[in-house]
């Protein structure tokens, strides 16, 4: 692959196409948040009503699949597993100097995880604090906190509950791969440095944050994340990089679920 292949992609979207995107990915999840779960979960447990959120979202994120889909078949002509490939940059790393693939630069996802481990266990309570006493409208309100799942009584009906499991490894799926990175860094990333020039990673995890308004309480950890995650696929020209360093906290909430289902937790 060539510098000129990997610095210049063609027909870049304006900005309005990526206003576009972003609306078009985000505005189902926001309506099944907000609109939908609230009229659906009146008078439910809690434990159900927690499921219901996470089965709405899910759909929602299955969604921005399907909508990344119907992009690449309109740009591309086809939805092959190679042109999936080399237009969302799913590729070994390239170095940023020669412009060749550089397999060594793979070690770069150890201290990255540890990274993003970092923001996300010690510093998104500091962050989401911060945001919503910035923003106190922003602040998550009752009866969509995930924890309250796990309380020690919800716990034992989760035994046996595989259900639950395949439920978590779907929305798991399309949240860290299929759906949020497939759309953000596979559509949008390679074609918005005609409209944000080399700061286009940066622009990428701020449009990537605010469309986590069904959760709007994590819009700045969101940016934070999606600064690293974007950053690591412009820089290596790879988005397995943001895809794997997304995908650690799936992998901390299915190991959560598997032991809560065998009764170990």
């Amino acid at each position: 692959m060539s510098t000129q292949e990997i610095t210049s992609e063609k027909n870049q979207y304006t900005l309005w196409q990526i206003l576009g995107i972003w609306l078009a990915g985000g505005v189902p999840i926001w309506l099944l948040s907000w609109v939908a779960y609230p009229a659906m979960s009146a008078g439910l447990p809690a434990l159900d009503g927690g499921l219901l959120r996470i089965k709405l979202i899910t759909v929602g994120l299955i969604w921005q699949f399907v909508l990344a889909m119907i992009i690449l078949y309109r740009e591309e002509g086809n939805v092959r597993l190679s042109t999936i490939s080399r237009r969302f940059w799913l590729n070994h790393p390239i170095s940023p100097v020669t412009g060749q693939t550089k397999k060594a630069l793979w070690w770069w996802i150890i201290p990255l995880i540890l990274l993003v481990a970092f923001v996300e266990i010690g510093l998104k309570s500091v962050i989401v604090n911060l945001w919503t006493t910035i923003f106190p409208f922003f602040a998550e309100p009752k009866g969509y906190d995930m924890s309250s799942m796990f309380t020690p009584e919800l716990r034992t009906q989760m035994v046996g509950a595989w259900g639950l499991l395949g439920l978590f490894f779907v929305m798991s799926l399309f949240n860290t791969f299929l759906g949020e990175e497939f759309l953000f860094r596979g559509v949008l990333l390679p074609k918005m440095e005609g409209v944000f020039g080399k700061w286009d990673w940066a622009a990428n995890a701020v449009i990537f944050g605010f469309y986590h308004l069904h959760e709007p309480w994590t819009i700045l950890d969101a940016i934070i994340t999606g600064l690293i995650l974007t950053f690591t696929g412009k820089r290596f020209h790879s988005n397995w990089f943001p895809i794997i360093l997304h995908s650690g906290q799936a992998v901390f909430f299915l190991v959560l679920i598997l032991g809560l289902v065998l009764g170990l937790a």
